[in-house]
This record gives C-alpha cells, sequence and structure tokens, in this order.
C-alpha cells in the first residue's frame, strides 16, 4: 500500500488525532480528503474541516471509508467501540490504537479473527510536528505495516518500532513526561520572578531555554551529563544551582514520576 493511496480514518478527534492528522497531512503524501474523522460531537471536527478532511458522527462510517484506522479515544472507551465497529473491520483494514494501557492483546481479542493491529504511543508534541512516537506491531502486522506507519508519521517528529513491553515505559516517559516538563518550565520562570523578572518574560525565557536544551540534547547526539558538564565551570553559577537541584532531589522524584505513571499505564491494561 502506498502512503499516497492509502485512505486513513481517525475514530475521536482529540488533540493527539488532530496532532497525527496534521502530521500526516504536512508530508503531502496523502490527500486531505482520503482522511475521515469521527466524533459524537461537533465541538474538535471542525478544525480537522479547516484541514481538508471528512468528519462523521458514525464510527463506523469513518471504517467503511478508510484503509488505515487509528483508534484515538480514552481507554475506557475502547471496548465499546470495537464491538460497534467490529463487524465492518476487513482483513483489509490495519487497526493502530493510541489508547495508553490497552494492550494488543485484548485489540486482537475484540476485533474479528485476522485483523491486522498496531499499538501506538505518540505524545502531545505531535501537534507542532516535535512528538516522540512509539509503535508496536500486533501478531499479524509485517514489516510492510510497520513500515507505511514509519513513513506517514514522520513528519510527526521521532518514530521508533519496539516490543510492546517498552509501550508502558514511554507512556511514563515522554507521553506523561511532556507534562513533566511543563512542570520544570513553570518552576524555572517562577525563579526568574523570585529574582525580579517580569513573569511574561520570564515564562518566554523559560519556554525558549527548554526548546533550546532539547534541540542540543538531539541534535549533538551526546549524553545529557556531557551537555550538564559543558555549562558547568569551576565554582560557577550552575554548579550551585545543581546542588541545590540535587538536595531538592530532583533526580530522585523524575525517575519516581516516570515509574509511576508507567505503573498506572500497565495498571489500565489490567483494567
Amino acid at each position: 500500500m502506498e502512503p499516497s493511496e492509502v485512505k486513513i480514518g481517525f475514530i475521536g478527534a482529540g488533540n493527539m488525532a488532530f496532532g497525527i492528522t496534521k502530521g500526516i497531512l504536512l508530508s503531502g503524501g496523502v490527500l486531505p480528503r482520503n482522511v475521515t474523522v469521527s466524533a459524537p460531537s461537533s465541538n474538535n471536527l471542525g478544525r480537522f474541516q479547516e484541514l481538508g478532511a471528512a468528519v462523521t458522527h458514525s464510527n463506523t462510517e469513518a471504517v467503511a471509508a478508510s484503509r488505515l484506522i487509528f483508534l484515538a479515544v480514552k481507554p475506557h472507551l475502547v471496548p465499546a467501540i470495537l464491538r460497534e465497529v467490529a463487524p465492518h473491520v476487513t482483513r483489509e483494514h490495519v487497526v493502530v490504537s493510541v489508547a495508553a494501557g490497552v494492550t494488543i492483546a485484548t485489540l486482537e481479542e475484540l476485533l474479528p479473527p485476522e485483523s491486522v493491529v498496531l499499538r501506538l504511543m505518540p505524545n502531545l508534541p505531535c501537534m507542532v510536528q516535535e512528538g516522540a512516537l512509539l509503535f508496536s506491531r500486533g501478531s499479524r502486522a509485517g514489516p510492510g505495516e510497520g513500515a507505511l506507519l514509519k513513513t506517514l508519521l514522520g513528519p510527526c517528529g521521532l518514530v521508533e518500532e519496539g516490543p510492546e513491553s517498552w509501550i508502558d515505559a514511554h507512556t511514563g516517559l515522554s507521553g506523561s513526561g511532556v507534562a513533566f516538563v511543563y512542570l520544570f518550565a513553570e518552576a524555572l520562570a517562577d525563579g526568574g520572578v523570585k529574582m525580579g523578572m517580569p513573569s511574561a518574560l520570564a515564562q518566554r525565557i523559560a519556554a525558549q531555554t527548554v526548546l533550546g536544551a532539547g534541540r542540543l540534547l538531539r541534535d549533538s547526539g551526546r549524553h545529557p551529563a556531557q551537555l550538564r558538564s559543558d555549562v558547568c565551570t569551576p565554582g560557577g553559577t550552575t554548579i550551585y544551582g545543581l546542588h541545590a537541584l540535587e538536595l531538592g532531589g530532583l533526580r530522585a522524584a523524575v525517575m519516581g514520576a516516570v515509574e509511576a505513571a508507567t505503573e498506572r499505564a500497565r495498571e489500565l491494561g489490567r483494567k
């Protein structure tokens, strides 16, 4: 299946679906008219229409119009929606779930036999094409489906494939990790305000600091500890600040946050 020919459906019209849709259409290989989005209300559908996608309130209509289907709904809604659309899913369909905690085994159990399933965990920066996405193939998904997904999602950011056992860890590290970074950025800005800087300016500088540090880390290919060491001079300002962060337990707190979010994702899967 060539990316330019694939017809894509989204069940769910939230931020994640919107971010992925923007990325797919930015690649230029998929025509907007080949994308169909379904949601029970019209609240979020307007922005998809602005991209040129077709919209509907019928999940089964989205499935019928598509070959590649993204299931982009809250985890607790997955069983009911799959029971609704299962009679319309054929061997020609590829179903990609972005529902946190919902396992491939659960998806394959709720869909018809021989359904082709992949599990994908994106994160919110997909909305600005700077996402981190990890996917795993189900028992009947081959390398071709994986390659297609990588090609389509490439404009959304970093796309990697791995075993399903990594998906929950990726949820804690990157899916929830975005919120951890926002909290850190907020604290950075508050620190600037405490030291006398106007709030709006402190927020802009904190945002740019996080952005610049992230790009340098990604593009340099160096270990974070190496880059951190580059900023530290003997007896300088940075090492004093790092000492304060170590006293506050920042490193252990962040590791604990990733662990807690990962365990919650696993709990959702068991439910």
